[in-house]
């Protein structure tokens, strides 16, 4: 007898089913939590900055624009469904096929029915939220009280109202479409239509529903085509943006005439859905598609061609100057001030007498080369870095405006190297400490800025009033720090460190960040940054704070996200405080008539390359918030520099109350604020094409001009420059950013002359609220072609083509060193145009020190090449320019001979420099031997050291036969 063996139980499926449900569970609360870790997260930050309506207003638009975009998809997508198949024939006689079908879609009908809406609902939400921005501006729009030319409607319809009536129209043809399919799908899987021997059978249900469909999708093409005539005034029209000739008589006439016969054809659908016959809509359909080809293409063409090429400029005058004068308005250049410039072009003695406040502020300490000098004299530790290039700003020294060189002596984690633990970087270097600040115009004998703070601690101007230098928000903060304490607490902030490596610590005691003390603060944080150390860390405490989001433009983005910010945020002082000012602006693209063009390739030259900007092409900018971020606390403020601006006011309904007025803004901030660089860069881009003032100059197009391309950068445009001098016509020097132009498609082989030069005043004075009359005043001198003036191209080669300035630099060259020119400065002085560039010289080897060393200088095609400014005018103008400068009390190192005399373009004659040359290439090698010996004797490296001496002895020697022979 034998026995089978029972076989083993199955797991139960109910079992496996519960794992699997626990299992989703899970996953779904964990994903929760990390999406609420984030939001959460948002909230503390914006709360403890106090922009909280910033994010509650951010939320509340998506969140209401999703749900009308999901229930404005979602119930007509579903009432269409259920009407296709509440709605179906009953008793159809259906093929095999169809038989099949709805066998295989029966079971998930009613799944589908309510799965399809939701489904397509989903998509139209998301869709919608992006939206919010647009709806926003529609409901808190403003009139600008400026009509345009065309349809004479304010330009708040076009700015505000227009983009969001285009969206809705998009949206709503969108669903309509959608509808139109799932209703026809539905209606032949249930009979309601079929297709037999070649011949389509709709039910009067369906033929209803089609026919309502169809005509209000129609009625949305006439709503359409009417809204398209208000577009043309924001088109591209080829040589101009808005309507031309052919436009206002040809294509809007005949978009009018579309959207009539467009309506019509709905009416005609309408009447079908009573009536039952397709053919009159059918026929009026096909007509509609004729009439848009031939209204919409061949009547355009014809006009084009027939009349407007044959009389372009006499047809088109009128429809230029729209542009032209919309244009100015957009851009800001309406109240430019232009001035015809003959410019001398011949040096003579005392010729920049007049002009002395000017050249005294020359700058010829470059901040786009001196940042590894900087950072050699003042960087103290290795995780100390400074910005380059470095920043520009002037103070007030002794009741005088001084310009200045800046920057922020930061942190730079990097260079700890095996010490960068968790918390190291975290609890233990927090900050950088101090700002440097340099003589714009000043160097030392051995070619050093001169500083006016600097240290650690810090020492100078700024330190003897009441002054906090620490930085916990900066451009190179790290991403996240923990700290602060109770009181009494013993500080673990490492400050500085003080004589022979004595630590002096600090705890941060402002309001900079979220609170980390409770341990569910800890737990999102820690899921924030994925780092465990924060949830297990016992050096935290209940006072502590986590900073981040420390970059100034970060936050000021985060403060208000509607402003395009400028890419040049700077550090100044103010009551005592380091804060960074970062200029914002509001932008549109739809403002009638005027040009678009692409922000980031307008703002992009040889210190900014071409960034990536989310809104790029823009017909309108304003200059409208300056804001301030406090280096030690990273608190955000926002002014309304331009509350006359629309956009900023529509804005400010969006978040009120989140934007200070400009009388907030105090005399000593108003000091410091200047005219941004990226809208300078717009308008110079801009008046290339639009200083002309006639549709005929404009038409023509031959008097068009472009940037120069930087001397020192071949491939991309010479930034401008903030000086303070004295355009032709002022009465004083003010703080300013000039540009100058060359003609467009100038090239090696075409002659590269000054056709005009902008400036723009940035000095906004310094009275609490007020902003000076002349700031933003926009000078333009348009120089005559009677006398051309060599541009910065032209400028740059006669220098490079110097034989004393070239024997120099390959002297130079052959030793230990590397010649850096640095920013080619133009300025209308002395009657002309005077061009300076300062010389710099750093080693080759691994240190980088660039010290000044000599200056050029040119008026007209006269060149001077010295140890200092001044010595380079007086040589320029006949031994007196008559000019101060700010290194005219530097003495250099000695010469036997003129280190550098007045030379002339090649071919011009003009004398040479004699010994002179050689005898300061001599002196820069004994310079660096002395350097590398110095190096040598600090690492032990006697070998190195040897060699270094007998090269320094043999420099000597040298130098003492050449002085023999002086």
């Amino acid at each position: 007898m034998t026995s089978t063996p029972a076989p083993a139980p199955a797991t139960p499926r109910r079992s496996r089913r519960v794992i699997a449900i626990s299992l989703v569970i899970i996953a779904v609360l964990v994903v929760a939590f990390f999406v609420f870790a984030n939001l959460y997260t948002d909230w503390l930050w914006y709360g403890q900055l106090g922009f909280e309506q910033v994010l509650l207003a951010g939320w509340g638009w998506r969140l209401g624009m999703f749900a009308v975009g999901f229930l404005g998809m979602a119930i007509p997508v579903w009432l269409c469904i259920q009407l296709a198949y509440r709605l179906r024939p009953v008793y159809a006689r259906l093929s095999s096929q169809l038989d099949r079908y709805q066998e295989v879609v029966e079971p998930l009908r009613r799944l589908a029915m309510w799965g399809i809406p939701i489904f397509f609902g989903f998509f139209a939400g998301f869709a919608a939220s992006t939206q919010w921005e647009t709806t926003a501006l529609w409901v808190n729009g403003v009139t600008t009280k400026v009509t345009d030319p065309q349809f004479h409607l304010d330009t708040g319809f076009y700015m505000f109202a227009m983009p969001f009536y285009s969206a809705v129209l998009g949206f709503s043809s969108a669903v309509l479409l959608i509808c139109l399919l799932v209703s026809a799908v539905v209606s032949y899987l249930y009979g309601s239509v079929r297709i037999a021997q070649r011949e389509l059978r709709i039910s009067k249900a369906a033929r209803i529903q089609f026919a309502v469909l169809a005509g209000v999708y129609l009625l949305l093409q006439a709503v359409s085509l009417w809204l398209d005539r208000y577009k043309t005034l924001v088109a591209d029209n080829g040589q101009i943006t808005g309507p031309d000739y052919t436009t206002v008589n040809a294509v809007i006439p005949g978009q009018m005439i579309l959207a009539v016969i467009a309506a019509i054809v709905a009416i005609l659908f309408f009447v079908t859905a009573v009536v039952g016959h397709w053919r009159y809509p059918l026929i009026a359909t096909a007509l509609l598609i004729v009439s848009a080809i031939v209204l919409g293409m061949a009547y355009p063409w014809v006009v084009n061609a027939v009349q407007v090429r044959p009389n372009q400029l006499s047809l088109q005058s009128e429809y230029y100057q729209k542009n032209m004068n919309a244009t100015d308005a957009a851009f800001g250049l309406d109240g430019i001030q232009t001035t015809d410039f003959a410019a001398k072009t011949d040096a003579t003695k005392g010729q920049l007498k007049s002009d002395a406040q000017t050249t005294a502020q020359i700058r010829i300490m470059d901040p786009a080369i001196i940042g590894p000098t900087v950072q050699q004299l003042e960087q103290y530790r290795s995780y100390y870095q400074f910005k380059d290039p470095l920043d520009v700003d002037r103070y007030d020294i002794g009741g005088q405006s001084q310009d200045s060189v800046v920057s922020v002596r930061e942190l730079n984690l990097s260079a700890l190297g095996a010490q960068a633990t968790w918390q190291n970087t975290t609890q233990i270097y927090t900050h950088g400490y101090g700002l440097v600040v340099a003589k714009g115009n000043a160097r030392t004998s051995d070619g050093k800025p001169v500083f006016l703070e600097r240290g650690i601690p810090s020492a100078g101007f700024l330190t003897q009033e009441d002054y906090q230098p620490r930085v916990y928000f900066g451009e190179n903060s790290p991403t996240y720090s923990i700290v602060g304490g109770p009181k009494g607490s013993a500080p673990i902030e490492l400050d500085y460190l003080s004589g022979t490596d004595k630590e002096v610590k600090t705890t941060f005691s402002g309001d900079g960040g979220p609170n980390v003390g409770s341990w569910f603060n800890r737990l999102v944080y820690a899921l924030k940054f994925q780092s465990e150390q924060i949830l297990f860390s016992d050096s935290i405490n209940s006072k502590s704070q986590i900073l981040y989001d420390r970059d100034p433009t970060d936050r000021v983005h985060k403060a208000a996200p509607y402003l395009t910010l400028d890419n040049d945020a700077y550090p100044t002082v103010v009551n005592g405080r380091i804060v960074w000012v970062v200029d914002g602006y509001t932008t549109s693209a739809d403002y009638p008539y005027s040009h678009t063009t692409s922000f980031s390739k307008a703002i992009a030259d040889a210190s900014n390359p071409t960034p990536t900007i989310a809104m790029d092409d823009i017909n309108y900018i304003r200059n409208s918030v300056k804001a301030t971020v406090d280096a030690y606390d990273g608190h955000v403020t926002l002014y309304a520099w331009d509350a006359t601006d629309p956009v900023l006011q529509a804005w400010q309904k969006v978040y009120p109350n989140t934007v200070k007025p400009l009388s907030a803004m105090s005399g000593e901030l108003m000091s410091h604020v200047r005219y941004p660089t990226d809208l300078f860069k717009v308008q110079r881009s801009i008046l290339g094409t639009y200083h002309v003032s006639d549709p005929q100059s404009f038409y023509r197009g031959d008097n068009k001009w472009i940037t120069p391309n930087d001397p020192q950068n071949r491939d991309a445009l010479q930034p401008p420059y903030y000086l303070s001098m004295a355009m032709p016509g002022q009465d004083a020097p003010q703080y300013s950013m000039f540009t100058s132009y060359i003609p467009e498609g100038s090239t090696a082989t075409s002659r590269n002359v000054l056709m005009g030069y902008l400036a723009v005043d940035s000095n906004a004075g310094d009275q609490t609220g007020k902003k000076r009359a002349d700031y933003g005043k926009l000078r333009m001198l348009e120089i005559s072609a009677d006398t051309p003036v060599p541009g910065p191209g032209q400028v740059q080669a006669n220098f490079d083509a110097q034989p004393d300035v070239s024997q120099y630099i390959n002297l130079l060259k052959q030793g230990q060193s590397q010649v850096l020119s640095g920013n080619l400065l133009t300025l209308p002085v002395g009657g002309g145009f005077l061009y300076v560039q300062p010389v710099f010289v750093q080693s080759s080897g691994e240190t980088k020190v660039p010290t000044l060393q000599r200056v050029l200088v040119a008026f007209g095609d006269q060149v001077a090449f010295e140890d200092t400014l001044a010595d380079a005018l007086n040589s320029l103008f006949g031994g007196d320019s008559g000019a101060a400068t700010g290194d005219e009390n530097v003495t250099t190192s000695p010469s036997p001979a003129p280190s550098g005399t007045q030379t002339t373009a090649p071919g011009g004659g003009g004398s040479t420099p004699g010994t002179s040359v050689e005898f300061q290439a001599t002196l820069q090698e004994a310079k660096a031997a002395m350097t590398a010996r110095q190096e040598a004797l600090q690492k032990g490296d006697w070998a190195a050291y040897g060699k270094a001496d007998a090269q320094l002895t043999a420099a000597i020697d040298k130098l003492l036969q050449l002085e023999g022979q002086g």
